[in-house]
C-alpha cells in the first residue's frame, strides 16, 4: 500500500523537474506540454527608429516641434492674460457666447501642457530604449552592490534615452519646462489688486442720491421708520451694466433710523440725519451682507460667520471675526427733500486687503 502511494509522488517530482521558474533561465520558453507554461519574453523587435537614423531624426523633430508648440502656447497664455479684457464676451461655435479671456487662457494653457505630455510620450515610444529586461527580486537593502547597480542602471537609462545625444530635444524640453511655470507666476497677479486705489473709492459722490434697492427710487427721510432697515445704493448704477456687480460690491449700504437718544457715538449721530444712519452693509470679515437687523438692540448680524456690529455705537464690532467697524457714509437732505451722500466713505468698505493699512 505504501509503495503504491509513493510511486505517483515520485512521478510528480520527476515530471516537475525543469519546469519550475528557478530551474530555467529568464526568457526561456517551457515545453508546450507543460501545464505550467512560462512563455518567457517575446523576441525583441527593433523599431524603425532603431535601424534608420533618418526616422530617428524625424521623431526628434516631432518631439522638438511639440515642445516648441508648448513654449508658444505658454507665451500666448501670458499675452492673452495681459491683453484680453476680463469682460470680453465672444461667440465660439459650438460653445456659444463665452468669456474670451477664459477661453483663451484655457486653450493656451491646455495646449502647453498637452504638448509637453505628447512630446514626452512620443520621445519614449520612438527614441528611448524599449527592450524589456527581467530582473530578479532581491532583498530590500541599500548595500553597496545595490547602490552601484542603481547608479549603473541610471547611467544606462540616460544613455539609452539619448538625452545627451539629442541636443534639439533636450534644449526644447528645457525651454518648455522653463516657460510653463510662468503661467502660474502670471496668475499671482490675481492674489490682490494692483498698487492702485480702486478699493479705496466707491461710486458714492457728494450729492449722490440714495436709491432704494427694492423700488429703485430715491429715498426721503419719511420713507425710513424707526426700527426698520433699508438697503440702498448710489444713483447711477444700473443692474444691467457689465460692471454693476463690481461697483455694488463696494457701494451697497443700509440705512437704519434710531431715536436720537439711542445713538451712543456722537460723530455717528452728526454724520446721520434726524436719527437716520447710513453704513456700508459689506461685512469687514469676508464681504458678506451684514443685514440681519435686531431692532431692539440695534445690532446688525452677518449670517456667514456671525460677526455682530452695534449700529448705535458707530457699527463697532461686538462679536465675530470682523476686524473693524462698518464704514459710515455721511448723509443729508437736498433741496428737493431726498436723502443724499456728502461724499465717499472715509475708509475702504469691505474686508481688509494688503495695501489697506
Amino acid at each position: 500500500m505504501s509503495s503504491q502511494t509513493e510511486q505517483p509522488e515520485e512521478q510528480t517530482a520527476e515530471s516537475s523537474q525543469g519546469h519550475l521558474p528557478s530551474e530555467r533561465e529568464h526568457g526561456e520558453a517551457a515545453a508546450h506540454d507543460d501545464p505550467f507554461t512560462d512563455p518567457g519574453l517575446p523576441p525583441h523587435e527593433k523599431r524603425r527608429q532603431d535601424i534608420d537614423e533618418r526616422a530617428a531624426k524625424r521623431s526628434e523633430r516631432t518631439v522638438a516641434l511639440l515642445f516648441a508648440t508648448s513654449m508658444l502656447a505658454t507665451i500666448g497664455f501670458i499675452v492673452a492674460y495681459v491683453t484680453i479684457p476680463i469682460d470680453k464676451i465672444v461667440y465660439i461655435w459650438p460653445f456659444g457666447h463665452v468669456s474670451g479671456l477664459n477661453f483663451a487662457l484655457g486653450l493656451t494653457l491646455g495646449t502647453a501642457l498637452a504638448c509637453i505630455g505628447a512630446g514626452a510620450v512620443h520621445w519614449a515610444r520612438t527614441l528611448m530604449s524599449d527592450e524589456e529586461v527581467p530582473e530578479e527580486r532581491h532583498a530590500i537593502e541599500a548595500s553597496p552592490e545595490v547602490k552601484a547597480h542603481v547608479l549603473e542602471e541610471f547611467r544606462k537609462g540616460v544613455a539609452e534615452s539619448q538625452f545627451g545625444r539629442r541636443t534639439l530635444v533636450r534644449r526644447t524640453l528645457y525651454g518648455a519646462l522653463a516657460l510653463v511655470p510662468l503661467s502660474g507666476v502670471v496668475l499671482l497677479r490675481d492674489l490682490g489688486p494692483l498698487p492702485e486705489d480702486k478699493l479705496r473709492h466707491t461710486a458714492w459722490r457728494r450729492g449722490s442720491l440714495i436709491i432704494n434697492e427694492s423700488t429703485m427710487q430715491p429715498l426721503r427721510p419719511e420713507d425710513i421708520t424707526v426700527g426698520s432697515l433699508t438697503q440702498a445704493m448710489p444713483e447711477g448704477l444700473d443692474p444691467h451694466d457689465h460692471d454693476f456687480h463690481e461697483q455694488i460690491a463696494k457701494a451697497a449700504v443700509m440705512l437704519v433710523r434710531l431715536e436720537p437718544e439711542d445713538i451712543k457715538d456722537q460723530r455717528s449721530a452728526e454724520w446721520g440725519y434726524d436719527g437716520i444712519l447710513c453704513f456700508s452693509k459689506i461685512c469687514t470679515h469676508i464681504g458678506c451682507p451684514a443685514t440681519l437687523y435686531e431692532q431692539q438692540t440695534h445690532h446688525a448680524l452677518c449670517p456667514c460667520h456671525q460677526s455682530t456690529f452695534d449700529l448705535s455705537d458707530g457699527a463697532r464690532v461686538l462679536f465675530g471675526p470682523a476686524g473693524h467697524p462698518l464704514p459710515q457714509l455721511r448723509i443729508s437732505v437736498n433741496e428737493d427733500g431726498y436723502l443724499q451722500a456728502l461724499g465717499d466713505f472715509e475708509e475702504p468698505p469691505g474686508p481688509s486687503f494688503w495695501e489697506r493699512g
